[in-house]
């Protein structure tokens, strides 16, 4: 039994100077394709605003169908106006925001 032992621990002994061969092989990428900090929140504003342009024009058309499908009923034409409108809001502050992050960018002279 102690013959056992003694061989297992130096069987493990041994080949724990191989686990930094066989890890080193293993290689993960950045999954966010950012290096700086700067980099990711750009990356994050890009994607807001391609969501943003993808979703803005469902959701008038959503409010356009709900205005036209209301038969004068003043709850869902007041429902498909302010759906309409926070849409537009929106859309002017995720279009604000894009443009404010290039102002700072330059202003501040970092890339």
């Amino acid at each position: 039994m102690k013959t056992f032992l003694f061989k297992l621990l130096i069987f493990l002994l041994l080949s724990s100077f191989l686990i930094p061969l066989v890890v080193s092989a293993i290689q993960i990428e950045n999954p966010l394709k950012a290096k700086t900090f700067a980099k990711l929140i750009d990356n994050i504003i890009s994607f807001i605003f391609t969501l943003a342009l993808f979703i803005a024009p469902v959701m008038i058309i959503t409010a356009g169908l709900l205005f036209v499908t209301s038969a004068g009923s003043p709850g869902q034409i007041e429902t498909a106006k302010n759906i309409i409108l926070y849409t537009l809001i929106g859309f002017v502050i995720i279009l604000i925001s894009k443009g404010l992050i290039k102002l700072f960018t330059e202003v501040l002279g970092k890339p």
